[in-house]
């Protein structure tokens, strides 16, 4: 679609602008050239992704083609496809996000996973009455709400709370959680103070920290430094708001209680430690798909 293949061939067919597009983003080595080429297209038509399919042999009009070449040019000056279309799935919930808030990856699902088990199982066959209606959990540093929307759709009977110190993140998660018709209660403020007296204990704290070492920030991909420097930046060596957590969650947690951190590459043994010298016991790791350690958990001991 540039504009001498644009001055030799007029009409261009739904399919043709997907195979066109597809392979422009494998020349440019993005790796889901095709899932990207789809989603963008789909964003740009306002169809869903089947009638690309279905409507293969369409030809589309010079306006749609504009439209369209618009995104393509986002997307190859290195702006990621949730920054483009404002959307992402996580845990099967379709998340609005903005350039105020981190874009949720596939990894962070292995920290909803790792939550989900550290939370008494819920059988399938009890009746109602038996469900625990007192089970608490807080999300920290929330962003998009993602964590916490997911971790109550699997835990309706629960207490979700949130807390962010972006007050444009919040707005971004207030709407996700109305929108999606999850009942969350958000919080402003820096990590454990943003929350008013009486909300603790929690049966569970989770989080998804800036982790990155503030050297390594100039050497991510454009996509991901075009997101919040605060939502990456984790300080010198990455663990900067992560050791004040682990300092600060002990006194917020239930005895039993657990804290779940998701973190980065090479990082679970030293957050491990930080774990166990904060008194927490059943520490624990859990790789993501990618075989990364991504996710360090542990529980509160039972003395209060």
């Amino acid at each position: 679609m540039a504009a001498t293949e644009n001055s030799q061939k007029k009409d261009w067919t739904l399919l043709e602008v997907l195979q066109w597009t597809t392979g422009r983003f494998s020349q440019r080595g993005i790796a889901s050239a095709r899932l990207d080429a789809e989603l963008l297209l789909a964003f740009a038509l306002g169809i869903n992704r089947v009638a690309i399919y279905t409507s293969a042999d369409r030809l589309l009009s010079h306006e749609e083609l504009a439209t369209i070449r618009a995104v393509i040019e986002r997307r190859q000056g290195g702006q990621s496809v949730a920054a483009i279309t404002g959307r992402k799935e996580f845990w099967g919930l379709e998340l609005h996000v903005s350039p105020d808030v981190l874009i949720p990856r596939p990894d962070t699902e292995t920290l909803v996973e790792a939550a989900l088990d550290q939370l008494a199982p819920l059988r399938k066959d009890l009746p109602p009455e038996a469900v625990p209606t007192d089970e608490r959990i807080l999300d920290v540093a929330t962003g998009s709400g993602a964590i916490a929307l997911a971790l109550k759709k699997q835990r309706p009977h629960a207490t979700v709370l949130a807390s962010d110190r972006s007050p444009k993140a919040l707005a971004i998660a207030r709407d996700n959680a109305l929108r999606l018709k999850l009942d969350i209660e958000f919080f402003e403020g820096d990590l454990l103070q943003a929350l008013p007296v009486g909300t603790a204990p929690f049966d569970l704290i989770t989080a998804n920290l800036p982790y990155i070492p503030t050297a390594d920030i100039a050497g991510l991909a454009p996509e991901v430094r075009a997101e919040p420097r605060e939502a990456l930046d984790g300080g010198a060596d990455g663990l900067d708001l992560v050791r004040r957590l682990v300092e600060e969650a002990p006194g917020l947690l239930k005895p039993g209680g657990s804290l779940v951190l998701e973190l980065g590459e090479g990082q679970a043994d030293a957050v491990s430690e930080l774990l166990a010298r904060s008194g927490f016991t059943q520490v624990g790791a859990r790789a993501d798909l990618a075989g990364i350690a991504r996710v360090v958990h542990g529980r509160k001991g039972n003395n209060p």
